[in-house]
């Protein structure tokens, strides 16, 4: 299960719609989580063996004293995913104060809005001068800015270049390539599943669609995972996959290390969180 769902994803969407989990003799389905449900609860509740999540959603659990919690086991991303779209092409080098005294449409996700505000602060900007909106979900977010709404919108690919196929909006620049790599998004399970067999066999096939997904071909990528993104072109499903590889999203191995993780709690502005509470030793193969 996902906690949303965007090319971003592609290492988890890949290793079920490109055959690695085939290849271990296992099936799977996925579904993307549903308005008010948790990460943490699916698991418990066995509605999911393994969900995409972020070491940050253990934390307020944590502090509430909520237990069993999952244990985050390997690595989606190591940057943030999203990018700035503004109306306008440009080819002039972006500058972050630009969006001083702008409005912006932001994805107000926890995690993602708390990653904006500090790639903002930490690249010089004024978080206090920029006319930040909620429109909702990122679809709800492109209809309002289709809709004149916005200088500018935050955005996972494809979304940027869906606006860009549409002549609506442009990009204009990564959040993940101005701030440092961090434990963005991880994969997460019990800590009972995480010794099973069914566990090996997904984390093998994961880590080779992790690989496959991060040297291969954009448009044999996009094509195979083409069919859970309807209603998006295969150029712009391709030009996203090449976007990320580009920016080095699923650089290195699959493994969240301390240093990542240290990082995702400087951003948050946490710090009683200790890293053997919420992530598992990787497991190399």
């Amino acid at each position: 299960m996902a906690s949303r769902h965007s090319a971003f994803y592609t290492p988890l969407i890949a290793t079920i719609s490109a055959g690695f989990l085939d290849d271990e003799g296992v099936s799977a389905e996925y579904s993307i989580l549903g308005p008010g449900q948790r990460s943490h609860e699916v698991i418990r509740d066995g509605v999911a063996d393994i969900v995409q999540s972020a070491v940050s959603s253990n934390w307020a659990p944590m502090r509430a004293g909520i237990t069993p919690l999952p244990v985050h086991f390997a690595l989606i991303n190591r940057r943030d995913g999203f990018f700035l779209a503004g109306r306008k092409r440009s080819k002039k080098t972006f500058r972050w104060p630009e969006l001083e005294g702008r409005t912006l449409l932001a994805d107000h996700g926890g995690q993602p809005l708390a990653m904006l505000r500090y790639a903002i602060h930490y690249n010089y900007a004024d978080w206090s001068k920029i006319n930040v909106l909620d429109r909702g979900t990122p679809d709800e977010m492109m209809q309002a800015f289709r809709n004149g709404e916005g200088d500018f919108i935050h955005l996972q690919a494809p979304g940027p270049e869906v606006l860009e196929e549409e002549k609506v909006g442009f990009s204009r620049v990564s959040v993940g390539a101005f701030m440092p790599e961090v434990a963005f998004s991880t994969l997460c399970c019990s800590r009972d599943f995480f010794s099973t067999y069914a566990f090996s066999s997904f984390l093998h096939a994961y880590t080779r669609s992790r690989e496959w997904v991060r040297k291969g071909d954009p448009v044999l990528v996009a094509a195979r995972e083409g069919s859970y993104f309807r209603g998006i072109s295969k150029p712009a499903l391709a030009a996203a996959v090449a976007r990320y590889q580009r920016l080095g999203t699923w650089g290195g191995t699959p493994e969240i290390t301390r240093a990542l993780y240290d990082q995702a709690l400087t951003v948050f502005g946490e710090k009683d969180f200790p890293f053997e509470q919420v992530c598992a030793p990787f497991k190399p193969l």
